[in-house]
């Protein structure tokens, strides 16, 4: 074999890359330098929770009021040395707090109105209602 023929032998192609890989390779850094670009969307602030206590064996404030078709967070803390469950079949909420201790309720957006919700172990102190409107 001539000696120009085993060089060639030798040398390897040049690296060519498929069209079908090339082209994603390209596409991402362009796609990523025009969503980092983009203005972020603004998102409407979250409203801050409305705090509800138990004592005594009762919700305080016993009326809250909240926007309808928003949904909102009430923080419920319990100051009593026993458990309480928030229940209320209209809101579609059941959530117990242990004694001394809070949770998070979520209300989804509600219509326009009044719901009515109980201290299920403590009925006949333990009540109250959310006024959407």
């Amino acid at each position: 074999m001539p000696l120009a023929t085993r060089r060639a032998a030798r040398i390897a192609p040049p690296l060519v890359t498929p069209p079908l890989v090339a082209a994603p390779l390209v596409a991402l850094p362009l796609v990523v330098m025009a969503l980092l670009a983009a203005p972020a969307t603004p998102r409407a602030a979250e409203p801050a929770p409305i705090e509800v206590t138990i004592k005594d064996h009762r919700f305080e404030p016993a009326e809250i009021t909240v926007p309808a078709g928003q949904a909102v967070r009430l923080h419920v803390r319990n100051l009593d040395a026993s458990a309480e469950e928030f229940d209320s079949p209209s809101l579609k909420v059941e959530k117990v707090i242990a004694a001394h201790g809070a949770a998070v309720v979520h209300l989804r957006p509600l219509k326009p109105g009044r719901y009515a919700f109980t201290g299920e172990y403590h009925e006949e102190t333990a009540h109250g209602t959310v006024i959407a409107q």
